[in-house]
């Protein structure tokens, strides 16, 4: 998840289990810090762009590694607040669910966090949650504020923080059931439409969680349900795109370790410059976060060369008006898409022919 809601988190989290000792706002601040301690890895030097990305959220996002800096920073806590001195099993309490619900937090995210490195290098990614979601960060912020607002712990802020901790839990909650129900809307679209996928992925679109995006892979095509919620069948838009040549990339280390890491869901795409790999879990097409060259073409076959992050634009023009219409159920054509849309009832245009890139 972004920064802030991490503060916000933490800080909830600190206040709850030290804000009767400390007093809440200390508590929180406390929290606050805690709860960034996972994403410093972020100034980590790795050895290249496909490193840091796959890297990030290891092992400072490892549930094992944070029971083991438990005991150091909780002792670190009892010596800097004398009121936790006779308390050790609560600071070292506290520190353990700061950096823990941090982690947790963002494996609700499609990313992929390795919450048990170094045991396993599995990258968890529920994908139930964008990476940014108002709904779910409001109610602790709200609740952080209120902390560094007052010194003393009363009756009516402890009920609040409560309040706020329960409300954006049940927001998760709510975030698996819906991504349950646009799993189940798009596998029957895509069995009446006659496509067996090789696998789906369902993720939340940005900032909500009313319209969701299924991926589907389909030999050398992908296929982008975007289901809305509040809408029926009728409501759901689907477009093909290109997966482009995985095997002209065979003997690329940082083409594999990508479609490694995001369980294949990558389109490989070439251009005069050489070859790129996209993450089609995060961005929508064909404005992906995650891009990177990662070879050249030299004799007509691609060679790997020192990978490097490219850019693309994030949002498309009519992005905003189509996902304001697909949060409120109504069937819109996304603009930047559009081209490629599938006749799944006979009101959309037909997709273009979806042929396999050359080497």
């Amino acid at each position: 998840m972004d920064s802030l809601t991490q503060i916000a988190l933490g800080a909830g989290v600190g206040a709850a289990v030290l804000g009767r000792r400390i007093g809440p706002r200390r508590a929180a601040l406390v929290g606050a810090a805690l709860g960034t301690l996972p994403d410093l890895d972020v100034f980590w030097p790795f050895e290249d762009p496909v490193d840091a990305f796959v890297l990030h959220r290891s092992a400072t996002h490892s549930l094992v590694m944070h029971a083991l800096v438990t005991p150091l920073l909780g002792e670190a806590l009892t010596r800097g607040f004398r009121d936790l001195r006779d308390r050790r099993w609560q600071a070292w309490s506290a520190v353990f669910l700061c950096l823990t619900t941090h982690a947790l937090l963002d494996a609700f995210t499609v990313y992929g966090t390795q919450l048990l490195w170094p045991l396993s290098a599995h990258p968890f990614g529920i994908g139930s949650v964008f990476i940014i979601d108002p709904l779910y960060t409001l109610p602790l912020l709200a609740a952080l504020v209120w902390a560094l607002c007052i010194v003393a712990w009363s009756r009516r802020f402890g009920r609040v923080l409560v309040a706020a901790l329960a409300v954006s839990s049940l927001y998760l909650g709510w975030g698996l059931v819906a991504q349950r129900i646009a799993e189940a809307r798009a596998g029957a679209v895509l069995a009446g439409f006659g496509v067996s996928p090789e696998r789906t992925l369902a993720t939340a679109t940005p900032f909500n969680t009313l319209l969701w995006r299924v991926i589907a892979l389909d030999g050398d095509r992908y296929l982008n349900l975007y289901v809305p919620i509040l809408g029926g069948r009728e409501a759901v838009t689907a477009y093909a795109h290109p997966r482009g040549g995985a095997g002209c990339l065979a003997t690329v280390p940082a083409a594999a370790r990508l479609a490694g890491f995001a369980d294949g869901f990558v389109r490989y795409e070439r251009d005069a410059g050489g070859w790129r790999v996209a993450d089609l879990r995060m961005g929508l097409t064909p404005g992906y976060v995650f891009r990177f060259a990662v070879a050249e073409i030299a004799s007509g076959v691609a060679a790997p060369i020192p990978p490097r992050r490219v850019g693309s634009g994030r949002t498309a023009e009519g992005d905003v008006a189509w996902l304001l219409a697909g949060m409120r159920g109504e069937p819109s054509l996304r603009p930047a898409e559009a081209i490629a849309a599938i006749d799944l009832g006979g009101t959309r245009t037909a997709a273009r022919p979806v042929a396999a890139a050359s080497c």
